[in-house]
């Protein structure tokens, strides 16, 4: 017999091993980031516009079709953080973008 311990799993009714259970935590708090077509996306993702978007405070209108390339998930469901040339700082709602 091993010495892992278990917690009762109220929603199943079971006991089950406190690994498992901190995973079924951590995957119920992971926030699901979709794209413009319902595309999951994840960290390191590439993306493209699908509409032109004016840039405020960097005086610069990204157009539609611009690759974005590596983007970072940033907690919430519809922001990516993403690196662009000339932009510091630079965030898109996910739904103006596109899977690549």
């Amino acid at each position: 017999m091993s010495d892992e311990e278990y917690v009762y799993d109220e929603a199943s009714g079971e006991w089950i091993p406190a690994s498992e259970a901190a995973a079924k935590a951590a995957a119920e708090d992971a926030v699901e980031v979709r794209d413009s077509v319902g595309n999951i996306l994840q960290d390191g993702d590439q993306v493209t516009l699908i509409k032109d978007l004016d840039v405020k405070g960097a005086g610069r209108t990204l157009k539609r079709g611009t690759l974005i390339k590596s983007i970072r998930l940033t907690g919430d469901s519809q922001e990516i953080d993403c690196k662009y040339e000339g932009i510091k700082g630079l965030v898109l709602r996910a739904e103006f973008v596109r899977k690549r």
